[in-house]
């Protein structure tokens, strides 16, 4: 049976994809060489991003026909086989994709390819799950940023801290959490808001305007994602926490944007921004987790 483009799309989380670009704006705005080649990096992290989804279904076949019957390949329409071959196309698109941009992106997409499929195929049930996935959200910044890294270092660490907090607090999508994952998570949201609105108001480049710019969109992000958090760490139900998690997708965008208006692209990161109702839309008709 071949699967149709709607299951495809189930079995890559198409909407999450995109919270993606952003990694990339954000690690080049940082690094301050946003421009063309930022188009193809973005490009090749979103192709990566696709291929972590598919090959996160494959790894999860077996628990996923226990909880969550209803996905592509437990419900018989995406073959496990299929599945893999997605991820195998998608993470060499990926890497083809980040060779446009020169040697040094590709010495970042290597690693953040083995990264993804490292997490799902081997960190993802153990501890160490949220730290290896924080560490692909990383690269995925330093990717963007690959022609100055070290610039991009504060912006990376601060969308992966937002990563691993995130993945923590998903873990109790199917059974539920408890109060105090959900209230560590909050306690993460709050630090890296601060962390990218203090960054934004020491910074001596860029405009005034631009700064101002990045503390609102960091104080929306810590609004719209401590909120769902907040009610997750009051009652840390399975449902509860999918709509935490849920947010907490969604809420890299405002994130990314915040760090973007802070490497003084404000039109990038009302661009990006503009990608929130899109993706709020999307995630009504095929889930984001």
């Amino acid at each position: 049976m071949t699967p149709s483009a709607r299951d495809i799309a189930e079995l890559v989380r198409l909407p999450a994809a995109l919270s993606v670009p952003g990694d990339a704006l954000a690690g080049a705005a940082a690094a301050g060489t946003l421009g063309r080649r930022t188009v193809a990096l973005a490009a090749s992290s979103t192709c990566l991003y696709w291929a972590g989804m598919a090959l996160n279904d494959y790894a999860d076949r077996e628990l996923d026909a226990e909880e969550r019957p209803e996905r592509p390949i437990p419900s018989g329409r995406v073959s496990p086989a299929t599945a893999l071959r997605i991820a195998g196309g998608l993470t060499g698109a990926g890497l083809l994709l980040s060779a446009l941009a020169g040697r040094r992106a590709v010495a970042v997409a290597v690693p953040l390819a083995a990264t993804v499929w490292a997490y799902d195929l081997v960190a993802k049930p153990t501890p160490l799950g949220p730290v290896v996935m924080a560490a692909a959200r990383s690269l995925d910044v330093l990717l963007g940023g690959s022609a100055a890294p070290r610039r991009a270092l504060p912006a990376a660490l601060a969308l992966g801290a937002h990563t691993c907090s995130v993945t923590a607090l998903s873990r109790g999508e199917v059974h539920g959490s408890t109060p105090r994952v959900a209230g560590a998570a909050l306690a993460t949201t709050a630090g890296v808001a601060a962390a990218v609105a203090g960054t934004a108001l020491r910074r001596r480049r860029g405009s005034r305007p631009a700064r101002l710019a990045s503390v609102a969109l960091a104080g929306a992000y810590a609004y719209s994602v401590g909120r769902a958090q907040a009610a997750a760490a009051r009652t840390p139900d399975a449902a509860t926490v999918r709509r935490a998690t849920g947010t907490g997708i969604r809420g890299m965008v405002p994130l990314q944007a915040a760090l973007v208006a802070g490497g003084g692209a404000v039109a990038a990161a009302a661009a990006l921004m503009a990608a929130v109702p899109a993706i709020r839309a999307a995630a009504k008709g095929i889930s984001p987790t």
